[in-house]
């Protein structure tokens, strides 16, 4: 007779993570989770400390993937060709996890330290790319949320399904990273 694979924390946590990317976090239940993993929900409590436990687990994993997306993005790219590819990046991890992305929106507000560390992650990897525009003092966090709010409006709204007029969405997106760009050439001669 096979034995049973061992579960541990991260195999908890991975399966917590591809619930919530498919159906969002209402879809991560102590059931849910111990059926994906053949074994009884009091069998969880051996690896973590319950549900607010394992979406923390959640909201790390998923906000350290998409840390890694934008810096693998951003990495051979510097100035426009940098805030592109971030866009770029930003939009296509969205589509590709949108559980995960909807989950970390909120982030920042979070009181766990290693949560907030997480969030701060890819605002670094984005005041990387903006030092190239030679931004002083707080602009350079200004445009930061700039960039966030333009960015994230268009993929919220593209998740949604709010964009109803037969035109290209790539096409739209384009613009939006254009206008983007000459707001934050204008932001440097200021």
């Amino acid at each position: 007779m096979p034995r049973k694979a061992r579960v541990d924390r991260a195999q908890v946590v991975a399966v917590a993570a591809a619930l919530a990317d498919r159906a969002g976090f209402a879809a991560v239940t102590l059931p849910a989770i111990a059926a994906a993993l053949a074994i009884r929900v009091p069998s969880l409590y051996n690896h973590v400390a319950g549900l607010d436990d394992i979406r923390r687990g959640v909201v790390l994993l998923a906000l350290d993937r998409f840390t890694e997306v934008l810096q693998a993005a951003v990495v051979d790219h510097s100035g426009d060709a940098a805030v592109r590819a971030l866009a770029q990046a930003y939009r296509a991890f969205a589509q590709a996890h949108p559980g995960w992305y909807t989950i970390f929106q909120a982030a920042g507000t979070d009181p766990d330290v290693a949560v907030n560390a997480a969030g701060d992650a890819p605002v670094a990897v984005v005041v990387t790319v903006l030092a190239a525009y030679r931004l002083r003092d707080a602009s350079i966090l200004h445009m930061v949320r700039v960039l966030r709010s333009g960015l994230h409006g268009f993929v919220a709204l593209e998740l949604s399904g709010g964009f109803g007029l037969a035109l290209d969405l790539d096409t739209s997106y384009h613009h939006l990273i254009d206008l983007l760009i000459a707001g934050l050439h204008a932001a440097t001669c200021q």
